[in-house]
């Protein structure tokens, strides 16, 4: 991994998830990781679109929506990511 490819925290928070078929889903919120290992576990969505409500995805304890990170396909201007991977 060269330094471009690297990405940290504060530039994903507030990018907006959508599947690879252009469905948006809500924006990265938060994320959630391994402290000890520093991989990275789940992305906490904010602002759930109406598509998100009607699929039953984890939650965690205070009801907010997790998505998986190893969903996650490109990191670009959105957070792309595979729906088949989270559903």
């Amino acid at each position: 991994m060269t330094e471009e490819d690297k990405k940290f925290s504060k530039q994903l928070v507030g990018k907006i998830i959508v599947s690879k078929t252009g469905k948006k889903f809500g924006e990265v919120g938060d994320i959630i990781f391994e402290a000890k290992t520093g991989e990275l576990i789940h992305m906490v969505l904010i602002n759930p679109t109406s598509y998100t409500d009607k699929l039953e995805l984890e939650k965690d304890k205070k009801g907010q929506i997790l998505i998986p990170f190893s969903a996650v396909i490109a990191i670009g201007d959105f957070m792309v990511i595979a729906e088949e991977d989270i559903i």
